[in-house]
C-alpha cells in the first residue's frame, strides 16, 4: 500500500513557537520522571545490602572504590565489576551514608536515560515522537523499579542508551569520534555488568557498517577504531586486576580461582546462558519465547512489547525505499535489533534470571513504539494508516488488559477502563476526522488507555519498600512478599558487637556476603564475607584466616550458610576451637579467646 506522507514546510513563527512548547514539553518529562523516581526514595532502606555494603567500604577505602570489595579492609569483591559502586561510593563520600544518598545516583541516571532517548530520537523525528519515547521509559514499571533501586542495570541501560545516541550521530555524520564515544560507552559497560553489555555491539557495528555516509573500508577501519575504544575503556580495570599479584588486592568475588576473567566468562558470562557453572548451584528457571509474557514476568517490561516488534515489522515496511544512509531507517533498525537480540537471549537463557534484566528492552521498545505510531499518525489520511494504527492501539489495550489481570484484585476499576478507553480511542483513530481538536482527542484517549496501565504500576512500584537481590515491580511485590507497605527504619539491632571495633581490621566474619553486608551496614565497620556472595567462593582459605584469627585482626565469627569446602573447614576449625555464646542476641564466636585446638601450620 502507498502511503506517503505530504508535508507543508512550516513558517518561521511557527517554528518558533514550536520549539518553545517542545521545551516547556521536555521540562516537564524530565520533572515529571525525576518527581516519580526521587519521590519517597528512601522508603527501601538499603535496597539491596550486597551493594549497598560495598558502597559503604568504597566510600571509607580508596582501594575498596577501585576493586568495588564488599569490606573496607579488602577482603574480596563483590560479584560484579564496581563501575556502578563507584557512582554510589561517590554519593556516600559527599552526602553521608543513608538509603538517600545510595539510591540517588540510580533515580538521577533514570531521568538522564529518559533525556538520551529524548534526544536519540529527536535527531531524525519531531518532538511528539521523541517525547512520547522518554514518556514510556519513564512509566514502564521495571524502570521505575531500578532507577530507585541500587543493582548495576540502572547504569547499564544509560550507558547502551548513550551507545546507541553515539553510533547514530555517527551514522549521521560519518566522524569518527561519535563511534569511539560509542565504543566507549560499551565498555564502561561491560564494568558495569560485564558481558551483557555486549549483546549488543553485533547491533551497533553493523548499523554503522550498514548506514554510514562513508566508503566500505573507510567504514570499517571506524568500527575497528571503535572496537579499541571498548577495548580501551574496559581493559585499563580489568588489567590492574589481572597484572597486581592476588596478595595485593581483595580477592575476586564470584570466582574459584581468585580470576576476573573466569568470572566473566564463567558466572556472568557463558553460565547465565547455559546454566553451567563450576562452584555455583544456578538456578534453572524454565525459558522460552512467552518467558518475558507470562506470570510476574509480564508486567515488568512487557505492556508495549509486541506493540513495539509489530511496528517494527510495519515501520521497516514504509522505509523499504529509504537510501542506505538513511538516518530514520538506521535509528528505526538500531533500536527495534536491540530489542530482538536481548529478548531472545533473555528468553531462552538457561542460568539465572531475573525479571528485572528486562529494564535493558525498556528504551528499545520505547522508541520503536513512538516512531512507529507517529509514521503511521502522520499518514492518517490514508484509510490502510488509520485502520492499522487503530488496530494496534486495540491490540495493545487488549494485552494491558491481559496483564493487569494478573493480579486482578488490584485496583479492579482499572482493568475495564483500559480497553474500554483503548478501543475508544482505537474506533476514534479508524475514522477519518477532520477537526484537529478531535484528532489530539482521539490520540490522548488511545494513550491513556495504552500508558495508564504501566503508569498505575509504576506509583504503585514507586510507593512500596523492594529489598533484597531478586525484586520485581508492581503489585507483586506484596502479593509474593518481596516487598511491604510501610517504610523500612533503619536500626542497629547488633550494635554490641561493635565495642573496640576500632580495635580490629574486621569486626566479626560470618559465611557470605549479603549477611555480611547485614552487619556491617549496622555496625560501619568491615566484616568479612566468607566464601563470597553465595558462600562457595574458596576465600578465605583455612591456613589465611587462621593467620588473621592468630593476628588478632577478626574479633567475632558468625555463624551463616554456605557449603564450599573451604568454607567447611573455616566453620569446622572454629566450632572445634572456640566456644559459642550470645552478644547482642546473635550466636557468636569470640575470636579473641584462647583456642582450645591451636592453629595448623
Amino acid at each position: 500500500m502507498a502511503l506517503s506522507a505530504t508535508v507543508r514546510p512550516p513558517s518561521r513563527v511557527a517554528i518558533a513557537i514550536h520549539i518553545s512548547r517542545e521545551r516547556i514539553a521536555l521540562a516537564a518529562l524530565l520533572v515529571g520522571t525525576a518527581a516519580l523516581y526521587l519521590w519517597n526514595l528512601g522508603v527501601s532502606g538499603w535496597a539491596n545490602e550486597y551493594y549497598s555494603a560495598a558502597a559503604q567500604a568504597g566510600a571509607s577505602s580508596w582501594t575498596a572504590f577501585l576493586y568495588g570489595s564488599s569490606d573496607a579492609a579488602n577482603s574480596i569483591t563483590v560479584d560484579k565489576p564496581p563501575a556502578s559502586l563507584w557512582l554510589m561510593d561517590l554519593s556516600v563520600r559527599v552526602f553521608g551514608l543513608s538509603s538517600f544518598s545510595i539510591l540517588l545516583p540510580q533515580a538521577l541516571i533514570g531521568v538522564a536515560t529518559v533525556w538520551v532517548l529524548y534526544a536519540t530520537v529527536r535527531r531524525r523525528f519531531p518532538a511528539g515522537p521523541a517525547l512520547l519515547a522518554g514518556g514510556i521509559v519513564a512509566v514502564t514499571p521495571v524502570a521505575a523499579l531500578i532507577f530507585r533501586f541500587n543493582n548495576p542495570d540502572a547504569l547499564l541501560v544509560l550507558l547502551l542508551t548513550l551507545a546507541t545516541y553515539f553510533t547514530l550521530r555517527g551514522v549521521q555524520t560519518g566522524a569518527l569520534r561519535w563511534v569511539l564515544l560509542a565504543g566507549a560507552m560499551v565498555g564502561v559497560g561491560f564494568l558495569t555488568k560485564q558481558l551483557q553489555a555486549f549483546l549488543v555491539l553485533p547491533v551497533l557495528a553493523g548499523v554503522y557498517l550498514w548506514a554510514a555516509p562513508l566508503k566500505f573500508g573507510k567504514r570499517m577501519l571506524h568500527a575497528l577504531a571503535a572496537l579499541g575504544a571498548v577495548l580501551l575503556a574496559a581493559g585499563w580495570w580489568v588489567a590492574i586486576v589481572e597484572l597486581v599479584p592476588a596478595h595485593l588486592r581483595p580477592y575476586v568475588g564470584g570466582s574459584q580461582h581468585n580470576d576476573f576473567l573466569e568470572v566473566t566468562f564463567g558466572y556472568n558470562g557463558f553460565g547465565r546462558l547455559s546454566g553451567h557453572e563450576l562452584g555455583h548451584a544456578l538456578m534453572k528457571p524454565s525459558g522460552g519465547i512467552d518467558r518475558l509474557l507470562i506470570g510476574a514476568n509480564g508486567p515488568q517490561s512487557a505492556w508495549l512489547l509486541l506493540t513495539a516488534l509489530v511496528l517494527f515489522v510495519v515501520t521497516l515496511a514504509l522505509y523499504r525505499r529509504a537510501p542506505r544512509t538513511s538516518a530514520r531507517r538506521a535509528t528505526v533498525v538500531l533500536l527495534g535489533a536491540t530489542v530482538a537480540i536481548q529478548f531472545v537471549a533473555f528468553s531462552f537463557m538457561a542460568g539465572i534470571f531475573h525479571s528485572y534484566y528486562t529494564v535493558a528492552l525498556v528504551p528499545g521498545i520505547a522508541g520503536i513504539v513512538a516512531i512507529g505510531a507517529w509514521e503511521l499518525w502522520r499518514r492518517r489520511a490514508h484509510w490502510q494508516a488509520r485502520v492499522l494504527l487503530a488496530a494496534i492501539t486495540a491490540g495493545s489495550t487488549v494485552w494491558a488488559y491481559v496483564l493487569l489481570s494478573v493480579w486482578s484484585t488490584w485496583m479492579p476499576w482499572l482493568r475495564p477502563t483500559v480497553p474500554l478507553s483503548g478501543l475508544v480511542g482505537a474506533l476514534l483513530i479508524a475514522a477519518p476526522l477532520r477537526s484537529r481538536g478531535m484528532q489530539v482527542a482521539a490520540a490522548s484517549i488511545a494513550l491513556a488507555g495504552v500508558l495508564v496501565g504501566p503508569l498505575a504500576y509504576s506509583v504503585q512500584t514507586a510507593s512500596i519498600a523492594h529489598t533484597g537481590s531478586n525484586v520485581s515491580a508492581g503489585p507483586s511485590l506484596v502479593a509474593f512478599g518481596r516487598g511491604t507497605e510501610h517504610p523500612l527504619v533503619q536500626v542497629h539491632p547488633y550494635a554490641a558487637l561493635g565495642v573496640d571495633a576500632d580495635n580490629y581490621t574486621w569486626v566479626a566474619a560470618t559465611i557470605n556476603s549479603p549477611a555480611a553486608a547485614q552487619f556491617q551496614l549496622d555496625l560501619l565497620h568491615p566484616v568479612m564475607a566468607i566464601g563470597g556472595f553465595r558462600g562457595t567462593d574458596p576465600s578465605p582459605t583455612l591456613a589465611a584466616f587462621q593467620a588473621d584469627v592468630a593476628a588478632h585482626r577478626i574479633h567475632w565469627f558468625i555463624p551463616g550458610a554456605g557449603s564450599g569446602p573451604v568454607v567447611t573447614s573455616i566453620v569446622d576449625w572454629v566450632e572445634a576451637s572456640f566456644t559459642k555464646q550470645t552478644v547482642g542476641g546473635v550466636k557468636v564466636y569470640d575470636l579473641t579467646a584462647v583456642p582450645a585446638v591451636a592453629p595448623a601450620g
